[in-house]
C-alpha cells in the first residue's frame, strides 16, 4: 500500500500543470546571432484568457519583474504575444519572462492608424510611418484615364518626415510609390500584363480593410486587393491579394512589415511567367538621381553591379534635409526563388538622370505558378532611417526578420 502511495504521488508530480496565465514562463533564446531591440512573438493561443482581461508581461531579472510593453493579435487563428527583446541579447542568451493577466486600463497608444477617408495612416509616437492609399488616384489632367490606381502606399516617411517615394512620375504614370503587380502573367491560355496600366490589359485595385492594428507595440492594417484582367467581353478578377502591414514601436527608425498572400481566385491557375521585372517594388522620390544616391546589397554590391543579382537586402541612401536619409528592404528566406533576383535601373536610365527604383522580381528567372485554391505568402521587412547605413547593421536586421528568437512556454 505504501509502495503505491508513492507512486502516485509521484505520478502526480510528474504531471504537468496546464498552461494558465499567472503559471506562464516564456524562455526567450536569441538562438546563434545577437540581437538589439529585436522583436518577439510568442504563440500564446494554448493560454486561455478570460473575457474582459489582457495578457501582460515582466522579465525575471534576479528577483525583480520588470514590466515589459505586448501587444496581443489574432493571425490566422493564432494568438500571437508581441513584445521587444530590449537592448542587446548575446548569443545564444536566454531571457526569461512572466505571464499575467489583468483587467485593461485605458491608456495611450504609441502605435496608432488614422483614417482620412482616402488613405490609412500608420503612426509611430505619434509621426506618420506609411500611408495606404485605397481610394483611386486619378492621372493628372490630360493623361489617359487609364493610368489611375488604388492599393498602393505613399507616401513612406522618415522619422525626419522625408518622403522616400513618388507616384505618377512624368517618365513612368504607372508608378506608384511601394506596390506589388505582375507583369506578364497567363491565365486561361492569355497572357496579361497588371504592372504596365498604359497596355490596358489589367490592373490591381484596392478591395476591402480587414482589420486595422494599435497599441504599445504595433500598428497596421489588413487590406485586400483584387487582380483583375481586361477581356474583350469586360473585366474579370483572377486573383485576390490580401496585404498585412505592420509597423513596430523599436528603435530610432521606422521599421515595418510587408506580407502579401496571393489566391487565385477562379477553378483555374495563374502562372507568373518570366519577366526581368514583376511583384514587389518601389519608386524612390524624384530629387534622388545618379548624382546623390547609392545603393547596396547583402552580397557587397553597389548600383552598377545590383540589376539581376540576388541579394537577401539592399539599400538605398540618398541627401535629404536630415542630411542623408534611406531605406533598407529586407527579403525573407522562405520567399519564392529566395534570395530573390532583383531589377534596379542603371545610373544613365531616364535620360541619364539615373531616378532610383528597386524592385525584388522572384519571377525574373523562372515561372510561378500559382494553383487554384492555394494561397503563397511574400515577406518583406523595411527600415526607414536619416542618416546612414552600415552593412553590419542590414545584416543585423535580416538576421532578426528572417531567423527571430525562440519562445518556450513552461509551467512556473
Amino acid at each position: 500500500m505504501k509502495k503505491l502511495f508513492y507512486l502516485v504521488v509521484f505520478f502526480l508530480c510528474w504531471i504537468e500543470l496546464p498552461l494558465t496565465a499567472g503559471n506562464v514562463r516564456l524562455l526567450v533564446n536569441a538562438g546563434r546571432f545577437e540581437r538589439q531591440d529585436c522583436i518577439v512573438a510568442a504563440d500564446v493561443s494554448s493560454i486561455p484568457l478570460k473575457e474582459g482581461y489582457e495578457f501582460v508581461l515582466f522579465e525575471l531579472n534576479g528577483k525583480k519583474k520588470v514590466p515589459v510593453a505586448s501587444q496581443l493579435v489574432v493571425e490566422d487563428g493564432k494568438a500571437l504575444l508581441y513584445f521587444t527583446l530590449e537592448g542587446i541579447t548575446q548569443v545564444n542568451e536566454v531571457r526569461e519572462f512572466l505571464l499575467k493577466t489583468k483587467k485593461p486600463k485605458a491608456r495611450a497608444s504609441f502605435m496608432e492608424v488614422e483614417d482620412d477617408s482616402n488613405s490609412l495612416i500608420v503612426k509611430k509616437d505619434g509621426r506618420p510611418v506609411l500611408a495606404y492609399k485605397y481610394t483611386i488616384t486619378m492621372p493628372p489632367a490630360g493623361v489617359d484615364p487609364i493610368f489611375q490606381r488604388s492599393g498602393y502606399i505613399h507616401p513612406a516617411f522618415t522619422p525626419s518626415g522625408f518622403v522616400l517615394t513618388t507616384i505618377q512620375p512624368k517618365d513612368h504614370r504607372h508608378h506608384y510609390g511601394i506596390w506589388n503587380p505582375w507583369t506578364k502573367l497567363e491565365y486561361d491560355g492569355t497572357i496579361y500584363d497588371l504592372w504596365n496600366l498604359g497596355d490596358k490589359k489589367g490592373t490591381v485595385r484596392a478591395s476591402t480593410i480587414e482589420q486595422t492594428y494599435q497599441g504599445s507595440m504595433m500598428s497596421g492594417f489588413d487590406a485586400r486587393l483584387s487582380h483583375v484582367i481586361f477581356k474583350s467581353g469586360g473585366e474579370k478578377k483572377i486573383m485576390d491579394e490580401l496585404w498585412k502591414v505592420k509597423a513596430w514601436h523599436v528603435g530610432e527608425g521606422f521599421l515595418w512589415d510587408f506580407e502579401s498572400d496571393l489566391m487565385p481566385s477562379t477553378n483555374l491557375p495563374v502562372l507568373l511567367k518570366e519577366y526581368r521585372y514583376a511583384g514587389f517594388g518601389y519608386r524612390a522620390n524624384e530629387i534622388w538621381t545618379n548624382k546623390n544616391c547609392i545603393m547596396m546589397t547583402s552580397e557587397g554590391n553597389s548600383r552598377q553591379k545590383i540589376d539581376g543579382s540576388r541579394a537577401r537586402w539592399i539599400y538605398i541612401t540618398g541627401t535629404s534635409p536630415a542630411g542623408h536619409s534611406g531605406l533598407l528592404f529586407l527579403g525573407a528566406p522562405d520567399n519564392y526563388n529566395s534570395p530573390e533576383p532583383l531589377r534596379i535601373w542603371d545610373e544613365n536610365a531616364n535620360g541619364g538622370r539615373g531616378d532610383a527604383f528597386i524592385n525584388f522580381a522572384p519571377t525574373k528567372n523562372m515561372d510561378w505558378n500559382l494553383e487554384s485554391g492555394k494561397k503563397y505568402k511574400l515577406r518583406y521587412r523595411l527600415y526607414a532611417y536619416d542618416g546612414e547605413m552600415a552593412p553590419e547593421r542590414a545584416d543585423e536586421l535580416w538576421n532578426d526578420f528572417a531567423y527571430p528568437p525562440t519562445v518556450e512556454l513552461i509551467s512556473k
